[in-house]
């Protein structure tokens, strides 16, 4: 069933096509109405050759350009096109002898003078056709353009899409996995009824705030991080006591500078969690520093060289958020060797 939209969607092109017609027409009779007087014989050339001019503009326009010549088809558009123009050829002599035969009554000098020339008359009708396609090819090229655009587009927001949900679905993962750790050492400060839990409580619930509410957002300042990290080493002290010797040292941390948030933490997280005491000690040095174009961090801690502390969740998604993050912008390297579990993390901030 047609719709308004689509009925008066018709009838403007209807108006639009007679108009340009109409137009033609009038170029048709000014054109083979130079040097002649004889307005009725160029007004009743100028009407013969109108059919022939629009039945082969729309064969074009309609047909083979949209058919074959944007479907690259081309052998078929040169085929169609030639059987095209020679029968259009056929007419248009048809329209000089017209002219001639029911015209002028077989009265040559009774022609007006272009239309007495074969070839005039084609570059009339040809010129008309031509114009209208580059025009056509000119619209549909816009067009497919135009869908292009739409298209690139929502395959880019399908992406984005994706990659947002892919970051949600580590973010997922490593939240209950840092907050069981936490919670954790916790649990083990009530039950010893330790004077240090109300301390502990607080910190606990800074860190809470910042995962819950800061790491959804897509960057925060550096020094959130840093703070937040403070927090955390902070709590495993409280655990650790006389066990943990450790080093945080920061510096030329720029207070414009972002960063992913929770990207830090899970490195420090691990070296707690898969750290080994050497000595009855475990010892952590951390060094966080930043110049004008990038975030540096470096962590170490005493390991078994057997545990390959890479394979946790928390670590394998660090590198799968940094994939998504910060593609072609940071440079990782882990290693475990001679009791020594290190990472080396290089940030392109710039």
């Amino acid at each position: 069933m047609f719709t308004k939209r689509f009925i008066l969607k018709k009838l403007g092109q209807i108006i639009l096509h007679t108009i340009f017609w109409c137009g033609v027409l009038l170029f048709y009779t000014y054109f083979f109405g130079f040097d002649s007087s004889d307005f009725n014989y160029v007004l009743a050339f100028s009407l013969f050759l109108m059919p022939i001019t629009i039945a082969v503009t729309y064969v074009f326009i309609y047909k083979l350009i949209p058919e074959y010549l944007i479907t690259k088809r081309y052998n078929l558009f040169g085929l169609y096109s030639m059987y095209t123009v020679i029968i259009s050829a056929y007419l248009i002599v048809i329209s000089v002898l017209y002219g001639l035969v029911y015209l002028s009554n077989f009265e040559y000098e009774g022609m007006a003078p272009i239309s007495r020339n074969l070839i005039f008359v084609a570059v009339a009708v040809y010129m008309v056709v031509l114009l209208v396609s580059a025009f056509k090819i000119l619209k549909l090229n816009l067009k497919h353009s135009d869908e292009t655009k739409k298209l690139e587009t929502k395959i880019l927001e399908t992406q984005l899409k994706l990659k947002e949900q892919e970051l949600n679905y580590l973010k997922m993962q490593i939240h209950p996995h840092f907050l069981f750790n936490t919670l954790n050492t916790m649990y083990g400060f009530a039950l010893k009824k330790a004077d240090e839990t109300p301390e502990m409580i607080l910190k606990l619930s800074n860190l809470l705030d910042y995962l819950l509410y800061q790491a959804d957002k897509p960057f925060v300042a550096l020094s959130d991080e840093i703070h937040h990290i403070n927090d955390y080493i902070a709590l495993e002290k409280m655990r650790f006591n006389d066990t943990l010797q450790i080093h945080f040292k920061t510096d030329a941390v720029l207070e414009n500078t972002k960063i992913a948030p929770m990207l830090l933490l899970p490195f420090i997280e691990n070296s707690f969690k898969h750290g080994s005491l050497k000595n009855g000690v475990l010892n952590i040095d951390i060094n966080l520093f930043c110049d004008h174009k990038s975030i540096h961090f470096e962590i170490e801690n005493t390991s078994n060289t057997n545990n390959i502390s890479a394979k946790g969740i928390g670590l394998e998604n660090i590198k799968k958020r940094l994939d998504l993050l910060y593609k072609n912008q940071y440079l990782l390297d882990i290693n475990n060797e001679n009791g020594i579990f290190k990472v080396n993390l290089k940030l392109d901030t710039a």
